[in-house]
């Protein structure tokens, strides 16, 4: 099938999977044999056999054969090999699909000697048509195989033995111990094999021109009819000999080692060729990819640039960083001739990665503040990595679940298969952090980490993403104020940052119900906040007192309801009459409210005093102590005038310890001593009082207010006024001349109509004869008026609440 694909590369067999159809699924290859049982791989039967199972670039899975691998079946110069493959989405192979691949190779120019260093195993393969005898037997060390031949020669008939040579002894094993240890044997009609995976037990390691090769010396016997023959079996694969210089992967191998060069005195090179990918490349193929191969007396070399084509990039992780290393499969085959062994064809299959090298990433903002996203690239990452899932506010979800908590997720897949991350969120998502950098500026923050994988590795690493996006956009609130004979009043128009900000008086949090137990008026409306305090209060601040006045003002601050910081600060200062703080009654009685002032700041009202320090106050709060006496205690001293007596005394504070008083409140009472008054006094009885209809000429207005307070009505400017449905409207209505005192305003009828005309229809009654109208679902609310700074006669005004409502007939909204 177009999955699965075969490739026949000299005495290499290699089967390629398609990462598109093979991806994030389990796998398992067998081995068919000749008989239709399959062999299931796993790594020791695949080092012992002849095969290799690993990955080319990113993710594509690759299947190597030898040609002398255990079940291939040899059919002159043909071999064929069988794979079975299993495909599934769970790891117990369940509802596996199962893929088939024959495939027959020609190989047919076999050298006297062969041999392959794969990566997971070392092979050699003989020629037996000349066998050797002991007169004739080439020794590569002294006495080395002369006396291993008394062993082979003790063996059963027709039973393989392999000698293996080792510096402090040699070891006979049988075929089948062999086969137990891991070892792969086999004889054809022309070639004796022997295949030993890299974990044997008998591998030494040996060095030859600096280089450290792993190495087996064995010799390998059987008996064929009378003659007892013997192989000499002996393999080395370069482990190291790869340096890194100037950018550049530099594989040096070293020619005719002693191990494989033992008995021969002349060499010849027949062949040097290398490739990638068990693919040769010619000179002008070389030449364009910047390979250089090099030859000389006893090493054979060869530089590759690294990120040069041909290998490929793969992600990497150390100490959980991300990073990349370049992978080369190299291919290098050296053919030569000698006087022992004829012709000998060496090749090694070289798996080369670089060095970790950590790899920046960038993280670029491209948010879209008119849209109120944020939008974040994170990358540039190769093939094998992929997004698994992100922390958000401590929460670790899935990349599918991100979603529920507002962020999409993107992947941009490039033409050479790198691949960018979109991380996309609202600014108004929760887990953005919002905070306010100036008055009108607000930073949004977006802070997730996002988590990812490896493929095939299963590799991990977390990249932090945190971006800030400024945004001009916030309106603070703003507060206006005024003072009356006894109250400061604060009104806070509310801007669009200050939903959850809490007002407080110092660290006192000004609730609807604390205001209430202090006597305070709170008022919100949801478009201002109205505060009104009297001038004795518990959290008044009083800046000065003199014979002109006194200073008290009010500090007000709006906190953050979840940090509690300071938002916004406004204040109010107002100028009171002294006379504010003494009653002088006509009885001989005197009140007198002494404050604290801020200039004073450890003064404890409770310990004031009059000049007698035995008077003490009578109530006492955290910033006012009141005093009620009769003018003759206390201390109180008397003058007299010509036209008054005159009382005095003060309000002292003493620190403990210290008779020299830091606080002095001085005041008087004045009483006049003589006082004439004329009356005019005339005695005639006056008529009962009676009305009259009457007409005349009334000038009167009707105002629509913004809160109960009635403090600020709406201006001209302003109308029509936009209110909900069921919200309050508060009208008054105010006789403006004449200016009588004697006069009073009652209202009579009052009604409402769908436009300015007051005649038109449809109408609905607010007042009948003065009273609220019964059948309505909102009856009018009527408020009672007081004398104040702005209402100076009382009883010309008449005010009442009504709830907002409109007109419809038959379910269907009336319009003008």
């Amino acid at each position: 099938t177009g999955s699965v694909s075969s490739e026949c590369l000299g005495n290499l067999l290699r089967i390629t999977l398609s990462a598109e159809y093979f991806e994030d699924k389990y796998l398992s290859f067998s081995v068919v044999d000749q008989s239709g049982i399959a062999w299931e791989l796993d790594e020791a039967l695949a080092s012992r056999c002849g095969y290799t199972i690993t990955n080319s670039n990113w993710s594509n899975i690759e299947f190597h054969a030898s040609a002398l691998s255990c079940h291939s079946h040899l059919e002159k110069d043909v071999f064929i090999v069988t794979v079975q493959i299993k495909a599934s989405h769970t790891p117990d192979m369940k509802n596996a699909t199962t893929h088939l691949k024959t495939t027959s190779c020609y190989y047919g120019a076999w050298s006297p000697r062969e041999l392959l260093c794969a990566s997971n195993y070392m092979e050699v393969s003989v020629r037996r048509e000349v066998p050797q005898t002991l007169k004739d037997l080439i020794q590569d060390e002294p006495e080395d195989w002369t006396f291993v031949f008394p062993e082979a020669k003790a063996g059963g008939a027709s039973i393989w033995q392999i000698v293996f040579h080792q510096p402090e002894e040699k070891k006979a094993l049988l075929v089948t111990d062999a086969w137990s240890a891991g070892y792969g044997l086999n004889i054809t009609d022309t070639r004796v094999l022997m295949r030993i995976p890299y974990t044997a037990a008998q591998i030494q390691l040996v060095e030859d021109q600096g280089i450290t090769f792993s190495a087996v010396r064995s010799s390998t016997f059987y008996r064929q009819r009378w003659m007892i023959l013997m192989v000499n079996t002996a393999v080395a694969c370069p482990v190291d000999g790869v340096d890194y210089t100037n950018k550049t992967i530099i594989w040096t191998v070293p020619k005719y080692i002693q191990l494989h060069s033992a008995g021969a005195t002349s060499f010849k090179d027949v062949l040097i060729e290398a490739g990638v990918n068990l693919h040769k490349l010619s000179a002008k193929e070389m030449a364009s990819r910047k390979y250089v191969l090099s030859n000389d007396l006893n090493a054979i070399t060869l530089k590759i640039p690294i990120g040069a084509q041909g290998g490929y990039y793969k992600t990497s992780v150390s100490n959980g960083q991300h990073g990349a290393k370049y992978t080369i499969n190299l291919f290098l085959e050296h053919q030569w001739e000698d006087n022992k062994w004829g012709l000998t064809k060496y090749t090694i299959i070289k798996k080369i990665e670089t060095p970790f090298e950590q790899a920046e990433l960038d993280i670029i903002n491209n948010s879209n503040l008119s849209a109120r996203l944020m939008n974040v690239t994170v990358g540039t990452f190769l093939p094998d990595v992929e997004l698994v899932n992100l922390t958000i506010e401590g929460e670790t979800v899935a990349v599918p679940e991100a979603v529920q908590h507002g962020y999409l997720t993107d992947e941009i897949r490039y033409t050479n298969g790198s691949k960018d991350y979109i991380i996309q969120v609202p600014l108004d998502a929760p887990s953005i952090k919002k905070e306010y950098m100036t008055a009108t500026v607000k930073a949004y923050t977006l802070n997730v980490t996002l988590a990812f994988i490896t493929r095939p590795t299963g590799e991990t690493f977390a990249v932090p993403v945190i971006r800030v996006a400024t945004v001009k956009e916030a309106v603070l609130p703003s507060a206006r104020g005024f003072c009356d004979g006894n109250n400061l009043h604060l009104i806070i128009t509310h801007g669009n940052v200050d939903q959850n900000w809490l007002p407080f008086i110092s660290d006192w949090h000004l609730t609807p119900e604390a205001a209430q137990k202090y006597n305070y008026s709170l008022w919100d409306n949801g478009t201002h906040l109205t505060i009104s305090v009297p001038f004795l209060s518990s959290h008044m601040n009083y800046e000065d007192l003199n014979t002109s006045g006194i200073k008290a003002s009010l500090h007000l601050t709006l906190k953050d309801g979840i940090t509690l910081a300071n938002r916004r600060d406004f204040s109010i200062s107002c100028i009171f009459s002294p006379s504010e703080l003494i009653q002088c009654l006509p009885n001989g009685t005197v009140i007198i409210t002494a404050v604290k002032l801020e200039r004073v700041a450890d003064l404890d009202t409770s310990l004031l005093v009059l000049r007698d320090r035995q008077c003490k106050p009578s109530l006492v709060t955290e910033k006012t102590a009141t005093f009620k006496f009769s003018l003759n205690t206390c201390g109180t001293t008397r003058m007299f005038s010509s036209t008054a007596m005159i009382y005095e005394n003060d309000v002292l504070y003493f620190r403990p310890g210290n008779d020299t008083p830091v606080y002095k409140l001085k005041f008087a009472c004045w009483y006049a001593i003589k006082q004439t008054v004329d009356v005019q006094y005339e005695s005639k009885k006056n008529p009962p009082p009676s009305i009259k209809p009457g007409f005349g000429s009334l000038a009167l207005s009707l105002k629509l207010f913004r809160e109960k307070s009635y403090l600020e009505p709406y201006q001209e400017s302003e109308h029509p006024v936009v209110k909900y449905l069921r919200e309050a409207l508060y009208f008054e209505v105010e006789l403006l001349q004449p200016k009588d005192a004697r006069l009073e305003l009652n209202l009579n009828d009052c009604w409402a109509t769908n436009s300015q005309s007051q005649d038109s229809l449809p109408q609905w009654p607010i007042l009948i004869n003065g009273c609220e109208n019964n059948e309505d679902s909102y009856r009018t609310v009527f408020h009672e008026v007081n004398y104040s700074h702005r209402v100076k006669i009382p009883q010309h005004l008449k005010r009442f609440e009504v709830r907002m409502f409109t007109f419809v007939q038959d379910t269907v909204l009336l319009q003008e």
